[in-house]
């Protein structure tokens, strides 16, 4: 964690704090020449903020992270069957306990029609519910699968294999998936993408450190558990065998800075060239498997890599991969087969990776897996039940205020040439904004679902899923496809659609209060609005224009300025240490750190706009400024075990809770003046070495 100064304060109280070298933040009264009707609004009107979790004993200066949310943090146990806990974590438990509730009156619920969406909700609950049944299947399901490897005679097979091992829901070491072309959003592209490794990336496989090698030992431990369990031959060597190959994929794996990179990762070859890339590989079966064999054209997203599977496939022995691709199917199921194979498959992917010292109630796994197999099925009674028409409608309000501040925001960039702006103020007149639930839901109509069958469940979905993607090449874009359900805490932005995407789960206390004022509305999910609409002009989305469309719509003289303050904040990041032994990747959490610093800034800009000049009410003696600010960090109020935290480090695009307030504000003169900012104050940075992009 950072190092901050922490110091008494000069008064106890939450508002209007001073350090004991500066000076007072001023702290207007309520103006008592208002109406008794106005008061009465205002009186009305709440903060948003919990006080309890503040930490007096923290100068703001210092450490506003803390101050806000530091009597939380020292309170606060992480539950043993989780790694993490906080506003999002917690309102993700909420969402779980909303859908729980639907699945069980719907389980309840007689005579049920067999094939109808409630059918297939309350059968597949129980299916993974029932134990009793899964032990007694023990590895049965997935047997047929375990001979259809043994019986691969070649290599040709071999990665014509890979294909089915990806339809079925398995691992494959090359992912195949279909999405819009970044440089044609009129069309649905084939990719590949890098994959095939069990541990997080690939320094967990190359790493010399001790950590990382007692990460490995344990790992081969558990494959040999494993293959005991499943009564599969050679189990310690098996296991030896598995390790050696991955850690041959890892060498050949692009590190995450580079995957992150829009144009390096496009990289489009005609079919009939591939052989040319990679000789030995299978291109012929392997897309005809796929059923992709029709297609002129497929995006290798790391070509280096494939050339370097090539060669791993050529020089290690089919047994080797045989028993590899066996491991996939295993480890890939476990989670559906006996309580002995999915206890033992969260002792080491979620305990040992990741400190979680006890499983989930089996209950909350199966609201997961109802989540991720028939999301939408439940997600339209979620909406029903837990979102608001008047919520959708003021988020429309708050979306299209932060689209006007963004806009202005544009215009009165020093740095950027009128050419430039022009291009940008296209592009964000042309977001599509989507909140709650999608205008048109998935059907589930081809999905079998029975109640004693919960790995055929798994199976039949993904066929389902795959058979659904393909349906896409050569037909108009989805324009209405979320890629989230309803009931899913989270957002994001999608740049070859142009599209921001707000589900209902995540506009709730404390980023989006009905009952609050707009102060602190707009410094949670204004931010997250911000957020999302700056990842449109971060450092990758920038590369897309208002169609969705990479191309170049800058003058070099703004991407030489652009690439500069981007650099500026990698550098204010990597100083961030998360641990005394590890730091923040600020190069690989650029794009994150953008969305926040630009989303806080035009949340803010359009909260005062929202204000139309007048003076903002003081509620629970907080000025305006304050809450927003104070209702900016208590979103990313966060708790996680240092084991995932570390694996977060490693692989997550985002940067830990307490360094995206930190960083985000230290670079905000409104909070300066607001807290009375001054040299020395932990959170200071000189006025020329602030980051300003949008």
């Amino acid at each position: 964690m950072k190092k901050v100064l922490v110091g008494g304060l000069c008064a106890s109280l939450i508002v209007g704090l001073s350090a004991c070298n500066s000076e007072p933040t001023e702290v207007k009264s309520p103006d008592t020449s208002k109406t008794e009707a106005a008061v009465a609004v205002e009186k009305a009107l709440t903060s948003g903020i919990d006080f309890a979790n503040f930490d007096k004993s923290v100068r703001p200066q210092d450490d506003f992270y803390s101050y806000v949310n530091g009597t939380w943090i020292k309170d606060t146990t992480i539950p043993s069957d989780r790694t993490s806990t906080g506003a999002f974590y917690d309102l993700r438990e909420k969402s779980r306990d909303d859908v729980k509730a639907i699945i069980e009156e719907v389980a309840a619920t007689p005579n049920l029609k067999v094939g109808s969406d409630e059918q297939k909700v309350a059968a597949l609950y129980n299916s993974f519910m029932d134990v009793d049944t899964l032990n007694k299947l023990g590895v049965t399901p997935i047997q047929s699968e375990l001979e259809r490897v043994n019986a691969i005679e070649s290599k040709d097979e071999l990665v014509t294999y890979f294909a089915r091992s990806q339809i079925i829901g398995s691992g494959t070491p090359m992912a195949f998936y279909i999405n819009v072309d970044a440089k044609d959003s009129s069309r649905y592209a084939t990719h590949i993408w890098q994959y095939g490794l069990s541990l997080p990336e690939k320094d967990y496989y190359l790493n010399q450190d001790e950590r990382f090698v007692n990460i490995r030992k344990a790992y081969v431990e558990h494959i040999e558990k494993m293959y005991t369990l499943a009564g599969l031959p050679n189990p310690k060597a098996s296991a030896e065998a598995i390790l050696a190959l991955e850690t041959e994929i890892a060498k050949q794996h692009w590190d995450v800075v580079e995957t992150r990179d829009s144009t390096k990762t496009y990289n489009k070859y005609q079919i009939k060239d591939l052989p040319t890339l990679a000789p030995d590989i299978n291109w012929n079966g392997y897309l005809a498997a796929l059923g992709a064999d029709k297609q002129a054209d497929i995006i290798i997203n790391q070509p280096s890599y494939i050339q370097g599977l090539n060669q791993v496939i050529k020089d290690t022995d089919l047994a080797a991969w045989k028993t590899y691709m066996q491991w996939q199917v295993l480890t890939h199921a476990a989670g559906s087969l006996s309580e002995a194979l999915d206890t033992e498959n969260f002792e080491f992917f979620a305990k040992t990776l990741n400190g979680q010292q006890e499983q989930q109630p089996r209950w909350k796994r199966g609201v997961s897996s109802v989540n991720a197999l028939l999301g939408e099925v439940v997600g339209k009674v979620y909406v029903k039940r837990h979102f608001k028409p008047e919520a959708k409608e003021r988020m429309q309000v708050l979306v299209e205020n932060l689209r006007g501040a963004y806009g202005d925001s544009i215009e009165s960039l020093d740095w950027m040439s009128a050419d430039t702006k022009l291009a940008a103020k296209d592009k964000l007149a042309k977001f599509d904004p989507k909140i709650g639930y999608p205008d048109r839901w998935e059907n589930y109509d081809k999905l079998t679902i029975k109640s004693d069958d919960l790995y055929g469940n798994n199976l039949r979905a993904s066929e389902l899923s795959h058979e659904k993607e393909l349906e896409k090449l050569g037909s108009p874009i989805r324009k209405w496809e979320w890629h989230m359900t309803p009931q899913t805490v989270n957002a994001y932005y999608n740049p070859t659609m142009n599209e921001i995407v707000f589900p209902a789960a995540i506009l709730q206390p404390p980023f989006f209060n009905m009952a609050a004022d707009d102060a602190v509305n707009y410094g949670g999910i204004g931010a997250v609005i911000g957020h999302e609409m700056g990842h449109g002009f971060d450092d990758q989305g920038a590369k897309f224009d208002g169609e969705g469309n990479m191309r170049d719509w800058w003058t070099e003289q703004d991407l030489t300025e652009f690439a500069a303050r981007g650099k500026a904040l990698v550098d204010q990041y990597n100083d961030y240490a998360v641990f005394d032994d590890l730091n923040v990747n600020g190069e690989l959490t650029l794009g994150e750190n953008i969305g926040d610093l630009s989303g806080v800034t035009i949340a803010y800009r359009a909260y005062k706009k929202s204000l139309k000049g007048k003076e903002a009410p003081v509620i629970d003696g907080l000025t305006g400024d304050q809450r927003f600010f104070i209702g900016f960090t208590q979103i990313w109020r966060a708790k996680i075990k240092e084991e995932s935290m570390r694996n977060r480090v490693a692989t997550d695009p985002h940067s830990p809770a307490q360094f995206r307030a930190l960083g985000a504000l230290s670079n905000m003169p409104e909070f300066y003046s607001t807290y009375a900012l001054k040299p020395g104050d932990s959170m200071y940075i000189a006025p020329e070495k602030r980051v300003k992009i949008w």
